[in-house]
């Protein structure tokens, strides 16, 4: 039996977690269930980022959504979730406080940037929501943007309000499933950079899912999906090219 030892600060453990499909049918039913993967046992400390990759349908994805509570019904999961000495596996997703960010930034077209961004704020007079949400837009080098329009914003600027958003719902864990993909490779860059300083200031304990190499942390670990994985076999990839992708943050 795996055993824990009470967590400092923002962390997130997955303890032999694994998750099972159907053989023949999306519902469970009965029927004998399938490993998508071996179990899969980690510890993310405060504003570490761990990324997760593999091939396409290996289930990196279906992973995150189970880490939310939000797994398909053609899908089981068992092993334990804990986050912050609390464990989740039974818990609906509102309990849980595990922020995502999508490939897509999933904006309110019919809201403008600022009810986009109160969308995600806990309950509280106009007054100190629009503090809020002005001083969040300021820190990202937004100032002024509260009454645009979704539809008016560049792809960077539509990037950055779905990562504010994220961040104002004050999760204690944060999942990334392929959020630079869609961004050409300049902006990629500069959004990968302010995405993970504000991971780093807000201590979150990160879980990345991506199919790029640049988009890794430098010295962060890696997880190959798909095959045998335990916390003491991990692989710490430490890009030695890191060097020759420093550059100066770019506005987004």
């Amino acid at each position: 039996m795996t055993t824990r030892k009470p967590s400092l600060g923002l962390t997130l453990e997955l303890v032999q977690l694994g998750l099972a499909q159907s053989a023949n049918t999306p519902k469970i039913n009965g029927q004998q269930a399938l490993p998508c993967h071996a179990p899969l046992s980690l510890h993310i400390a405060p504003g570490d980022i761990v990324t997760l990759m593999g091939p396409s349908g290996c289930g990196k994805s279906t992973l995150l959504h189970a880490l939310i509570g939000a797994l398909p019904s053609a899908f089981t999961c068992h092993g334990q979730l804990w986050l912050n000495d609390r464990e989740l596996s039974h818990l609906p997703v509102e309990q849980r406080h595990i922020g995502i960010l999508f490939q897509d930034d999933l904006l309110f077209p019919h809201l403008s940037v600022g009810a986009n961004l109160a969308f995600a704020l806990p309950p509280a007079d106009k007054r100190t929501r629009q503090a809020i949400i002005e001083q969040a837009l300021t820190d990202a080098g937004l100032s002024g943007f509260a009454h645009r329009d979704p539809a008016t914003l560049s792809g960077g600027q539509r990037a950055r309000i779905s990562l504010l958003r994220a961040l104002l719902a004050k999760p204690q864990a944060l999942l990334l499933d392929e959020p630079f993909s869609r961004l050409d490779r300049p902006l990629r860059r500069s959004f990968r950079e302010f995405v993970y300083g504000q991971i780093q200031q807000a201590g979150l304990p990160t879980l990345l899912v991506t199919h790029d190499a640049d988009d890794i942390p430098p010295n962060g670990r890696v997880i190959m999906f798909g095959e045998p994985v335990d916390e003491e076999t991990f692989d710490t990839i430490t890009r030695d090219n890191r060097a020759h992708h420093h550059t100066e943050p770019r506005d987004v």
